[in-house]
């Protein structure tokens, strides 16, 4: 695998996830991890042996230095999280779902520590990794943290590096829905792999196909588009090539939480290493049918190891 170093931002979250099924207002116990789409893909690349620089901001508070420890026990490179003594580090409740349905998730994240992410935490030493991996959750948490993305992607895109971008649309976190597609289609030109779920697909560019959504992020300069069509499996398009990648099959849903997550690092990983398009595909799809088989939003995420073990990504097609 090549030494390659990638960079990613955002913000991680303490999690406590029921420990038994029903409302969230009966449960009585829960299991405290860590949460966050930015650093889920961050903590599946660094398993498959990429060296990921983390920028973050957690509160001077004990669910802080548990996101650190559990992060840097993850193999991530925090020395660009900074510990912010006036904000708290943002929390969630995550319901237990047994039956494969999506969890109800509460959030405790505003004024957090990570929403006061700024362009004064950009350090010359992040803009030489190779790779930038970006979402829309960032710009959707203050006007800060906004302009930290803007930032990071012109800076990263005009210094050679590749960059992708995930749209990960939280409507709940923007003020308005307009102003949620405008910046997420902004930031999605500025990237090179862009990597929606159809649906985002669907609300941002106002197309319904996947390959006229496609069209939509190619046309903005994007030179490559994968589309996740959830059980269906996920389409891509290039300026030369197209076509649809089956699923894995599953035999149980346990959490959907982090599979799109797990397919950008499947995406990610192979397009650094230099596989094709197609094969880039498959892989992700693969992480992703791993995601959900795995109670948690990135426990199911591979190792080197069992990447290697699995010989992915499969033969397509």
């Amino acid at each position: 695998m090549p030494d390659i170093e990638i960079l990613s931002f955002g913000e991680t979250m303490a999690m406590f996830v029921a420990e038994q099924t029903g409302d969230l207002a009966r449960v009585g116990h829960f299991h405290k991890r860590i949460a966050g789409a930015d650093s889920n893909v961050a903590i599946g690349l660094a398993r498959l042996g990429f060296k990921v620089n983390w920028l973050s901001r957690v509160g001077a508070d004990s669910l802080g230095r548990f996101v650190i420890d559990t992060l840097q026990g993850e193999g991530l490179y925090c020395d660009h999280v900074e510990i912010d003594p006036t904000c708290p580090t943002g929390f969630q409740l995550k319901s237990r779902e047994d039956l494969g349905q999506d969890p109800q998730v509460e959030y405790y994240r505003r004024g957090s520590a990570a929403s006061r992410l700024s362009v004064a935490d950009i350090r010359p030493r992040l803009l030489q990794s190779a790779h930038l991996h970006a979402t829309g959750i960032p710009p959707a948490l203050s006007a800060s943290t906004r302009e930290l993305s803007f930032e990071l992607m012109t800076r990263m895109a005009a210094a050679g590096h590749s960059v992708s971008f995930d749209p990960n649309l939280r409507p709940s976190l923007w003020t308005r829905e307009k102003q949620m597609i405008e910046d997420i289609n902004a930031l999605a030109a500025l990237a090179h792999w862009v990597l929606p779920g159809l649906g985002e697909g669907r609300l941002l560019s106002g197309y319904q196909e996947p390959r006229d959504i496609a069209a939509f992020y190619l046309d903005q300069g994007a030179a490559i588009v994968a589309i996740k069509l959830g059980a269906q499996g996920a389409y891509y398009r290039t300026q030369r090539d197209e076509g649809f990648v089956a699923a894995v099959p599953v035999p149980k849903v346990v959490d959907t939480v982090g599979a799109g997550d797990a397919f950008a690092v499947g995406m990610i990983s192979a397009l650094l290493e230099n596989q094709g398009v197609a094969q880039a595909v498959a892989r992700a799809n693969w992480i992703g049918a791993l995601a959900v088989q795995s109670r948690g939003d990135m426990e199911g995420l591979p190792t080197r190891e069992q990447l290697t073990a699995a010989n992915r990504p499969a033969p397509v097609g």
